[in-house]
């Protein structure tokens, strides 16, 4: 197998902060183009082929948590992308924990023989501080103009930051909720307004069926796209109970959510939100140098890549024509097809994840890439259309073997890609619904979810890792307090007990009680304090409290790999064998001297 080598000699985002600040940093580099990725070089040594990262990851032991922080690795301008296949055999290449990925089922590369892609969210990252406020903008003006709001939303702002991923919005009660691997609420808000331990259990604990919390009560927000409209459903509660009278009429909370997802699809079937992005794509899509050399060692490796999106072929060109080629940043340079030869098949409205299943029948027809015409199609081979005795290739002269098509299912793209088990195919994507799970669940395909959340969370781990085993620590010191106060109390159950006895054994109480309630604010302080570390209103994306999130569960569950950005895989083999760490159960801690050690004696 070859593996293609790319001219790169050092990525300075690489570098610590220290090396970068020196005199010896910008003056001794100059910058050479190969392959059309600058190349950063220094002067008095020329190395080829090869990309050695530097301090790379707080594994090494020998950098600060801050300074990990700043050497993260960027894809900027200016700066080279450092791919695996850079590298020559004996250089040190330390993958920063944040681009890592993460393991859950053991997958072999050498298995995979295709490769697919979702776009939005997935090859394409969107910068929420702009696209997700245009969805917001867009959403209100619709709820406004066309479903009857009042005019005074138009003055409501958006904060970008304050809803996460796997919540879950219970229409019905206008209530905002995250929960735990079991199902079980552990924060909860009505609107902004945090509701109390009280309100929580008799909401959502005192009943005699457990509740499903999914559709149609419930909207899972398991996708980027979803943070906006969720942050607007809860500016309607407020608003609601704050001024009942100034909604439309018989609007109720449930009401309202649907109103705000009629608004959003309205944005979207009349184009605004894509025709703001394909005027200044830079404004709202991160410009990721990598996607280039990650397709490209990908197809070298011989592996087959395709697109499976549910957007139209003319916003995926814009798409793809600016994360693929620089210059068509601003929306008005010509647009070019030459990205098409970084796929063997690109399928656009797939209308995932109904495309997933193999029982679906909508026709699949092929996409003229210079007009936008669509062509019949016999499941994927070309028909000689109607009123014509020629038949005409879609390509009409592209010197690209790639084909685009929009609708089908997951049978035609099979037969395609002359795929003959469905466990050859590894497709990467961002929607744990749209498109892990039903790819997952009902093909069997290979599966890794895209997280961007993921590489400031571990990060912050890293940081924390003293608190979370003073946490662990008090959880011990907890429970042996505990064992201790209800033997303590349990002996006063005997009547032959001496004064003297029974004093001291009051005393004891009296002192345990003392300790346990310091241990549970000592708790409870530090808890709070990693809680608002990672997000002040839902805290860690991956737990409540101290068991796993329901979208950790999610995660674990239907992705065999998950990391932070898709181009990561281009920081490992294409033959790498993923494997996963040894699972563990409560027993097994112990035993294995996993869990944490109380920090104090018990008398």
């Amino acid at each position: 197998m070859r593996i293609f080598k790319r001219n790169v000699s050092l990525c300075l985002s690489h570098l610590p902060p220290e090396f970068l600040s020196s005199s010896l940093a910008v003056s001794s580099f100059t910058v050479r183009f190969s392959s059309g990725f600058p190349t950063l070089l220094k002067r008095n040594q020329i190395h080829t082929g090869s990309c050695k990262l530097h301090s790379g990851s707080p594994m090494d032991g020998n950098v600060t948590a801050e300074q990990y922080k700043e050497a993260r690795f960027q894809s900027e301008v200016g700066q080279s992308p450092c791919i695996w296949s850079s590298t020559s055999g004996g250089d040190n290449f330390n993958v920063p924990l944040g681009k890592q990925i993460f393991c859950n089922r053991s997958l072999n590369m050498k298995s995979i023989v295709a490769v697919g892609f979702d776009m939005d969210y997935t090859l394409a990252q969107y910068k929420p501080e702009t696209f997700e406020s245009l969805a917001y903008e867009g959403t209100i003006k619709k709820l406004v103009f066309d479903l009857g709001y009042p005019p005074e939303l138009l003055q409501w702002s958006f904060d970008s930051k304050y809803m996460v991923r796997g919540l879950v919005l219970d229409k019905k009660r206008g209530n905002i909720l995250k929960m735990d691997r079991h199902k079980y609420v552990k924060v909860a808000y009505h609107g902004f307004r945090e509701m109390s331990k009280e309100e929580k259990v008799e909401t959502y604990g005192n009943t005699l069926t457990r509740d499903s919390f999914d559709e149609p009560d419930y909207a899972l927000i398991d996708t980027l796209f979803s943070l906006a409209e969720t942050y607007l459903f809860a500016q309607l509660v407020d608003f609601k109970d704050r001024n009942p009278g100034r909604v439309p009429a018989g609007a109720d909370y449930a009401r309202m959510y649907k109103d705000v997802r009629a608004a959003v699809d309205l944005c979207h079937r009349d184009g605004t939100l894509k025709q703001m992005v394909a005027k200044d794509p830079q404004r709202y899509i991160i410009d990721d140098t990598s996607i280039v050399p990650m397709l490209e060692m990908l197809r070298d490796s011989g592996r087959s890549t395709f697109l499976v999106t549910n957007s139209l072929w003319d916003y995926t060109n814009v798409v793809m024509n600016f994360l693929c080629w620089k210059g068509t940043g601003n929306g008005s340079a010509p647009l070019s097809f030459d990205w098409l030869k970084y796929f063997d098949v690109i399928i656009t409205g797939s209308a995932k994840p109904g495309f997933f299943h193999e029982d679906n029948r909508a026709n699949l027809f092929e996409v003229v890439p210079d007009s936008g015409m669509l062509l019949n199609t016999d499941n994927g081979t070309p028909m000689t259309q109607v009123g014509s005795t020629v038949l005409q290739p879609a390509s009409n002269g592209l010197n690209y073997a790639c084909r685009v098509f929009q609708g089908g299912s997951v049978g035609h793209l099979h037969k395609l890609l002359n795929i003959e088990s469905s466990s050859q195919v590894l497709y990467v994507g961002d929607h744990i619904y749209g498109d892990i799970l039903r790819s997952k669940k009902v093909l069997g395909w290979r599966t890794m979810l895209v997280v961007p959340e993921l590489e400031r969370e571990v990060e912050l781990l890293w940081q924390m890792r003293e608190s979370r085993k003073q946490l662990q620590g008090l959880r011990c010191d907890r429970d042996h307090i505990e064992d201790k106060l209800h033997h303590e109390k349990w002996s006063l159950k005997f009547d032959d007990l001496e004064v003297d006895q029974k004093q001291k054994i009051l005393s004891a109480i009296d002192s345990l009680e003392s300790q346990r309630e310091q241990v549970r604010l000592d708790h409870q302080q530090i808890l709070c304090k990693s809680h608002q570390k990672f997000h002040k209103v839902w805290g860690q994306l991956m737990k409540t409290g101290y068991q796993n999130s329901r979208f950790a569960h999610q995660v674990e569950r239907f992705a065999c790999l998950y990391t932070s950005q898709v181009t990561n895989l281009s920081l490992y083999s294409p033959d790498k064998y993923y494997r996963p760490s040894e699972d563990f159960m409560p027993h097994e801690f112990d035993i294995l001297a996993l869990s944490g050690k109380c920090s104090l004696e018990v008398k």
